[in-house]
């Protein structure tokens, strides 16, 4: 029995034996299908216009191959055209495009005025040791080709305040065949100043040259005047070049803003009090925004030794066109003397303030006048004295 027991278990783990084989390993990458090399362009037919320079992309793919030196060249340029293969900006005559990479080419052609329409079609080639490639670029010319161009803001509509400075960064593109010079500018309301500048500088600009399929940032910024009333403002981007246009509608919304405003009781601006006694002082915050100010502290700037605090601290809440009285508890130095003295009174709400000036005028204590009311009597009735006294003599 136990000899059968011990075959049983023996088949049963043969069985589920696999399930407790670690995962297997994962199969290689197939490789690439394709191998060798490769000239390609995007546009492999263009259409020109006589008398005009046009740049065709081009790039050397090189898909499995050992890196190596491909003589490039040009065939079938009409008479009086001029084809030269650029790479880095410059004329080239040779390329290397590492394994499973590509270099990037240009065919500039200079296009002579006079040259008759029709097509034409140029070869470019690459010969190596023992591989070669070819392209084919079929060129039509044309009498006139019209601009194109388009431009597109990421965000065209932004939310601020009155003291913000609305960001647009736009981008134009010239879907044209030649290069052109693109001027901009912008229609927006009644005192709301534009300008436009660099995508990345500070400097201002008004137009832009831009290449043939190529495209440009720039910024527009929208300042609105500090007085603007909350509400949705449209901006009008209009961008021209030669005969070509395009503009864009954009927006920003102007949130309220609270403004505040500090003073005395009936506008006032003056207080009396006394040297070392405590004066209570009213100030009125006024709200005269377009939007509720929330949390409005107080704080006070007086003569050293002065003491000043409010009552209420705090005025929670201040709608637009409302006013709130608080408590300003003054209390100058006991060494004060008599005269007009300074205290700036602040409000403050959320990045919002506003001050006051206030003229305090300090007089003494009646305690102290009666005494030094006393002591000249004192003297005076001892001078007296001593009149009356020596005068006999």
């Amino acid at each position: 029995m136990r000899a059968l027991d011990a075959a049983r278990l023996a088949f049963i783990l043969t069985l589920i034996g696999p399930a407790f084989v670690g995962p297997p390993a994962h199969a290689a990458e197939p490789a690439h299908d394709i191998k060798g090399l490769f000239l390609m362009t995007d546009y492999p037919a263009v259409t020109v216009r006589p008398g005009t320079t046009s740049n065709i992309s081009l790039r050397l793919q090189n898909y499995g191959l050992a890196p190596e030196r491909y003589q490039l060249s040009i065939a079938g340029v009409p008479s009086g055209w001029t084809a030269t293969l650029l790479g880095g900006g410059q004329p080239v005559g040779a390329a290397m495009p590492g394994e499973d990479s590509s270099v990037a080419l240009q065919l500039r052609l200079d296009v002579p005025a006079t040259s008759d329409l029709g097509q034409q079609t140029l070869t470019v080639k690459a010969q190596g040791a023992g591989t070669n490639a070819e392209l084919p670029i079929a060129v039509s010319l044309a009498k006139e080709l019209p601009a194109k161009l388009s431009v597109k803001s990421s965000l065209p509509s932004l939310r601020g305040s009155p003291k913000s400075n609305f960001d647009y960064t736009l981008s134009i593109k010239n879907d044209s065949g030649r290069n052109l010079v693109a001027s901009f500018g912008a229609e927006a309301p009644a005192n709301f100043e534009t300008s436009f500048t660099e995508a990345y500088g500070t400097q201002e600009v008004s137009s832009l040259p831009i290449d043939a399929g190529q495209s440009k940032d720039i910024k527009l910024k929208v300042r609105p005047p500090s007085t603007v009333d909350a509400g949705h403002f449209p901006v009008k981007v209009t961008v021209k070049a030669a005969d070509a246009s395009a503009t864009t509608e954009l927006a920003l919304d102007v949130v309220g803003q609270p403004q505040l405003h500090v003073s005395g009781r009936d506008g006032l601006l003056s207080a009396r009090a006394v040297a070392g006694k405590q004066s209570s002082i009213p100030i009125v915050v006024t709200n005269s925004g377009t939007a509720p100010a929330e949390n409005i502290t107080l704080a006070a700037t007086a003569p050293s030794g002065w003491k000043v605090t409010f009552e209420p601290a705090t005025i929670e809440r201040l709608v637009p066109g409302k006013d709130s009285e608080v408590q300003a508890l003054l209390t100058p130095s006991e060494k004060s003397l008599a005269g007009d003295y300074q205290a700036t009174i602040r409000a403050t709400s959320r990045g919002e303030s506003a001050s006051g000036q206030f003229r305090i005028t300090v007089g003494t204590s009646t305690v102290w006048g009666m005494a030094g009311a006393g002591v000249i009597g004192v003297a005076l009735l001892l001078m007296l004295g001593a009149v009356a006294r020596f005068g006999r003599r």
